[in-house]
């Protein structure tokens, strides 16, 4: 700020001298700019501020309050024991961004990362939602889908709240004027316009269709609504493209036809569920098309099929190339993930595949999409750690009764915990540090047989058991659990606030 000020300055000077040079007798002379006004471009209004002005009530700042574990800096020194005795401290962090109510009793839009730990071993304790007008509300996270970003928040105000409603984003084309509005390095409020410079680009994600646009987009604007001329949300801002952590004019949005049906399904409770066919692939890279003699971007490579899944049980192999789902090419911008993720689950659907250089047609039923945890262990070495939980299952965690977040088994867990291959359970994802499982020293990785007597094989038969418990009034849960190595042991966990 002391630079752009300085800058402020030596204009003003500068403007000063310039007007004592230049003076001319009155009459004499006519200033460049008298009576000027800017014509505006085809199909551009003369001025935004008139939509701006009833588009900003409805724009909203998003701060989090958070806690983070940090490692003692005197931990292993003889000043360990004088600071902490060399334990993990506890530290409070904040973070910020944006997001837009989308009705008059308090729902909001944002994304998953605004309202999500910021750091390994952290976890939001509250999320506070501000208003243009200043007033402030604690928010209820009502869900998240951390695949494609979007989370929706819940406020509770004794008023009807102003609210935005959302465009058709099938419609935007290259060109098109957009403006963004939301909140850059906590600068409320801010209002930034520009062209759509792209429509589905893929960054690297398996659902990536953003919107790309040149309209100023940086840290604190993630969350925030992406308007079409007519007022309408087309895109929920997200991401930057910046090789300084600056706006460089690479902004990037997550379309409405999107995202409209995932905060329809968690704003009504739900997860999200997506298709899936149960392979590993990888894009036809232009070595591997011409390899195979086929065209390049046309297609994806079959690197791997999960057994008993649906790509298994429909006979497709290891080698082929998959170019056709129910009538749908598979490209770049049409991604085999994409487009088998919003088939419905249990369809029957024709998969066109090239094998051998010729094509067949096969028909798989569609699955249930697994976790991205459990993803991630699809194809892995079963030696591989098992201890580091990821960001989204410690936040998970965090908000459990029991302070555990946790998986269903499947075999490649199994296999890669050492277990019994017939073990039945549910497995530790991760822990929350300040819960009663954490100083029981339950840990992830470690398999909960049963609770309360009541044998357990997912997350919504232990919740079943926790409310039992809750119901009956009782502060604890019994639980049976394994770890790889050592005989299985009952464990009673509290309950938080118990």
């Amino acid at each position: 700020m002391r630079y752009a000020y300085a800058t402020t300055a030596a204009l003003l000077l500068g403007g000063t001298a310039l007007a004592i040079s230049t003076h001319q007798p009155l009459g004499a002379q006519t200033a460049q700019n008298e009576g000027l006004q800017a014509a505006a471009p085809h199909g551009a209004p003369a001025s935004l501020a008139d939509m701006v002005e009833r588009l900003q009530p409805a724009v909203v700042n998003i701060s989090t309050r958070q806690r983070v574990q940090v490692q003692n800096p005197f931990a292993g020194t003889p000043f360990g024991d004088m600071f902490g005795g060399g334990r993990p401290q506890t530290r409070q962090a904040q973070s910020l961004g944006s997001g837009f109510l989308v009705s008059a009793d308090g729902y909001i839009v944002t994304n998953n990362h605004v309202v999500s730990p910021g750091a390994r071993g952290a976890s939001v304790d509250s999320i506070t939602v501000t208003l243009t007008n200043r007033e402030e509300y604690e928010a209820e996270l009502v869900g998240r889908d951390a695949a494609t970003d979007l989370a929706v928040l819940k406020i509770k105000a004794k008023k009807a709240l102003p609210f935005v409603k959302f465009g058709d984003s099938t419609k935007a084309r290259v060109g098109d004027w957009v403006v963004a509005i939301g909140n850059p390095y906590a600068l409320s409020g801010t209002v930034t316009a520009g062209i759509i410079s792209a429509v589905h680009r893929n960054t690297g994600g398996t659902y990536d269709r953003f919107i790309q646009t040149d309209a100023s987009i940086n840290q604190g604007n993630s969350g925030g609504p992406m308007f079409d001329m007519n007022g309408n949300v087309i895109g929920i801002n997200s991401q930057i493209l910046s090789p300084s952590g600056g706006n460089v004019g690479i902004g990037f949005a997550i379309p409405s036809e999107q995202a409209v049906p995932i905060i329809e399904t968690l704003r009504s409770g739900k997860s999200v569920k997506r298709g899936y066919l149960g392979v590993q692939i990888s894009a036809l890279s232009d070595d591997m098309a011409e390899s195979l003699g086929l065209a390049k971007n046309r297609g994806e490579f079959v690197q791997g099929v999960e057994p008993k899944g649906g790509a298994d049980k429909a006979g497709i192999k290891p080698g082929d190339v998959i170019v056709r789902v129910k009538g749908k090419e598979v490209t770049p911008d049409e991604t085999l993930s994409f487009i088998v993720s919003n088939l419905p689950i249990g369809s029957k659907v024709p998969i066109e595949i090239i094998r051998g250089g010729k094509r067949q047609t096969v028909n798989a039923i569609v699955g249930e999409r697994p976790s991205e945890e459990q993803l991630a262990q699809f194809g892995q070495n079963p030696d591989e750690d098992f201890s580091q939980p990821g960001e989204e299952d410690s936040a998970q965690a965090a908000q459990q009764d029991l302070g555990l977040a946790v998986l269903a088994l499947n075999g490649n867990i199994i296999r890669q915990l050492r277990i019994p291959a017939d073990t039945r359970g549910v497995v530790i994802s991760a822990v929350d540090g300040s819960s009663d499982a954490a100083t029981k020293g339950l840990r992830r990785g470690d398999v909960i047989l049963s609770a309360n007597n009541q044998a357990v094989t997912s997350e919504a038969e232990l919740n079943a058991v926790i409310g039992g418990v809750k119901k009956a009034g009782r502060g604890a849960v019994l639980l049976q659990v394994l770890r790889s190595g050592q005989p299985a042991a009952f464990i009673p966990v509290r309950l938080r606030d118990q």
